[in-house]
């Protein structure tokens, strides 16, 4: 099946003591499950899909959040920041540019 938009939340949780944060530990587990809560809202269920994920090594600008097919990573996000994205993005196609994480061009 292919979603029209596919959201990857990490999840991940280091050991105790790690140096780098987790994004789990910062509100992973809690930003997954209100965008699935807004999926179910909206009877989208068959075109959204958000998925937790481990660890896109980007943990200093976690948590993370990553929408396909656009590819638009963000960055810092927390459970406030997920009807932001939902509204604008996953609904209106028009990426949150103020929470993207930015690569340089290569």
């Amino acid at each position: 099946m292919k979603f029209e938009k596919h959201i990857f939340i990490c999840i991940n949780e280091r050991v105790a003591g790690a140096t780098r944060k987790s994004c789990g530990e910062e509100t992973g587990n809690a930003i997954a499950k209100r965008f699935k809560e807004l999926i179910k809202e909206h009877k989208l269920r068959l075109s959204v899909r958000a998925q937790r994920s481990s660890c896109f090594d980007m943990c200093e600008q976690g948590p993370i959040v990553v929408v396909y097919p656009e590819g638009v990573f963000y960055k810092g996000i927390s459970v406030i920041d997920v009807n932001e994205i939902f509204e604008q993005h996953i609904l209106n196609n028009n990426p949150v540019k103020r929470l993207q994480l930015t690569f340089p061009n290569k």
